[in-house]
């Protein structure tokens, strides 16, 4: 039996043990291999309780089991599911029995999402999403694939579709009867029509890009040595991430920590303290580097010296329950990250500034392949509203329409489809 048409299986619950573990099986056999497992047909869309044996007559397990006729199920193929107890003794043995039934095998990374699309279940929009979704860590990550999964951007994509579609048909007309009297050479409103439809191309792709969701909210300690850096940066990351000392020089590079605040992503990063001359060559490199990071920044809190620091940074005075602090007339804010005092206020205002950037729960992100295509769809509608000649303006719409295409998966390349499904993992 061929791969395409090979009925797989998998676990597509966590890691056993666990109290409930749960096995998929998708393809032209899943239903023999059900009847194989409890000896009778089930009803359909409906959980039952079965003993489950092996071909030798063996119990290996009591579970519910669901059985759902293709091609209305996860997959669009012929699907089931068995609930069993989630120790690793009775999943190895369910899976055993599962493997020796003829043109079963175990399934691949994301091979039943990616049957999914194949069968029209879902588009790649959609697929991308989903993948998201496994790998959120924060609320708004979440919200933000939940959003995509459900559907929001491939809907989005295929109302602007249909709308070229139409412009097209008029482009056609125009083309097929342009010697007759009734149609003119561009129609009425046709040139509104496409700027409106660039316009709100435009509008989604000038929104925050889901990179940065994952990413997070990027912000940067800077600051001369022994202003605190590293302690406000351990503080804020929860985490002894950073040495802290007095000796000056003692982060020589840079230290990244990925963390949740409030639902929100974010990538903290201390640097070296920036002096003139630096104690040594790596210590040099360290300001380099640090330097460096000021252009990558969303936020650089600046420690040092007030009006020293980088453009747009916020003013932090550090080390508020030192002997020796030294307060600014105006800074943003004022903490020690040994008592915490100002902390809290500074992550609200954090969280804040990284909502305003980061994409809205609920809205569409674009990844960078999706924002790609959508630059492409514009590119066309904007050229195709920039030319006379009807058949110009024929293939710019009909570039427009493939890059739609394109985006939600009608026209695709494997290699991609490769990467894309080697996201998921074995049993999704």
């Amino acid at each position: 039996m061929g791969a395409e048409n090979a009925t797989i299986f998998a676990v597509s619950s966590g890691s056993p043990p666990a109290a409930i573990a749960v096995i998929r099986i998708s393809g032209p056999r899943a239903g023999d291999a059900l009847v194989s497992l409890i000896g009778k047909p089930i009803a359909p869309r409906r959980a039952s309780l079965a003993k489950l044996h092996d071909a030798s007559g063996n119990l290996l397990d009591e579970a519910l089991v669901l059985w759902f006729p293709g091609p209305q199920s996860a997959t669009g193929e012929d699907c089931a599911e068995l609930q069993c107890h989630g120790g690793r003794a009775v999943l190895a043995a369910v899976s055993l029995a599962l493997g020796a039934i003829e043109g079963l095998r175990p399934a691949q990374e994301g091979e039943f999402t990616r049957r999914a699309f194949a069968n029209g279940r879902l588009d790649l929009a959609e697929a991308e999403a989903l993948a998201d979704l496994l790998e959120a860590e924060t609320e708004l990550q979440r919200a933000a694939a939940v959003a995509n999964a459900s559907g929001s951007l491939s809907s989005k994509v295929e109302a602007w579709r249909e709308r070229v579609l139409m412009l097209s048909a008029q482009i056609e007309a125009a083309l097929d009867f342009s010697d007759e009297d009734d149609v003119s050479e561009i129609p009425d409103g046709f040139t509104w029509n496409i700027g409106e439809l660039s316009r709100e191309l435009a509008a989604l792709l000038d929104q925050p890009r889901s990179e940065k969701l994952k990413e997070g909210f990027r912000v940067v300690l800077a600051g001369p040595p022994n202003s605190g850096k590293s302690t406000l940066f351990n503080a804020l990351v929860e985490s002894e991430a950073a040495i802290t000392s007095a000796i000056a020089g003692t982060t020589r590079d840079l230290i990244e920590r990925s963390v949740g605040i409030g639902g929100v992503p974010f990538s903290f990063v201390d640097t070296a303290g920036l002096r003139d001359e630096a104690a040594e060559e790596i210590e040099e490199i360290g300001i380099e580097r640090a330097r460096a990071e000021f252009a990558k920044a969303d936020v650089v809190l600046w420690l040092g010296p007030q009006a020293t620091g980088p453009a747009g940074s916020w003013e932090v005075a550090a080390r508020l329950d030192a002997s020796d602090f030294v307060a600014k007339t105006a800074p943003v804010f004022s903490v020690s990250a040994v008592s915490g005092e100002g902390l809290a206020a500074l992550k609200e205002a954090l969280i804040e500034a990284a909502r305003t950037a980061l994409p809205k729960p609920g809205e569409a992100a674009l990844n960078a392949r999706q924002f790609a295509r959508l630059g492409e769809a514009r590119d066309g509608l904007q050229g195709a509203g920039s030319h006379t000649d009807l058949l110009l303006i024929a293939e710019e719409l009909r570039q427009a329409r493939v890059a739609f295409d394109r985006l939600i998966g009608c026209a695709t390349t494997e290699d991609m489809l490769d990467a894309l499904f080697g996201r998921f993992c074995i049993g999704k």
